[in-house]
């Protein structure tokens, strides 16, 4: 019982990560590149500053659910349950990195400007971005699947 209920806080906090990489398939994306720099720049600094006062819970939340669901899960190592969730919590991890390392420097450089007052290269900096976003993307997918395909197989 414990264990589904992991499972399902887990699923939940993951999929609060993942919904924000099916938004970008469906149109975010798009639409960011065809912003013009004022507005790019403007929904860049505004999202930066509602995602870094929410979505530190979020991470927290799917880190602790799947490392300890990763451990609970370990008393069978072969089993689909710890694989699936050894898979995303490596993804959650590598969504991270990617966001620390990648995404994190950027948005703090994007909010230095201002609509007037930008670089010239500012779509390069908005093509970085979404190249790595991107990358995240794939992870973060990647991770929830598992976490999906362990939680209906795996129990």
């Amino acid at each position: 019982m414990e264990v589904k209920i992991i499972i399902l806080i887990n699923l939940l906090a993951y999929s609060f990560i993942v919904s924000q990489s099916f938004s970008y398939i469906i149109a975010l994306r798009n639409v960011q590149e065809s912003m013009a720099a004022a507005s790019y720049i403007e929904l860049r600094q505004l999202l930066d500053k509602n995602y870094q006062a929410k979505f530190r819970i979020v991470i927290y939340v799917s880190l602790l659910s799947c490392s300890v669901l990763t451990i609970l899960c370990s008393r069978d190592p072969e089993g689909l349950l710890f694989i699936t969730s050894l898979v995303a919590l490596i993804a959650l991890i590598a969504e991270i990195i990617l966001s620390l390392k990648g995404n994190v420097p950027i948005n703090k450089v994007i909010n230095t400007w201002s609509a007037e007052s930008h670089p010239a290269d500012w779509k390069d900096y908005r093509a970085k971005w979404l190249s790595i976003y991107e990358k995240r993307q794939i992870v973060n997918i990647t991770g929830f699947l598992s976490l999906l395909f362990g939680a209906i197989f795996g129990t």
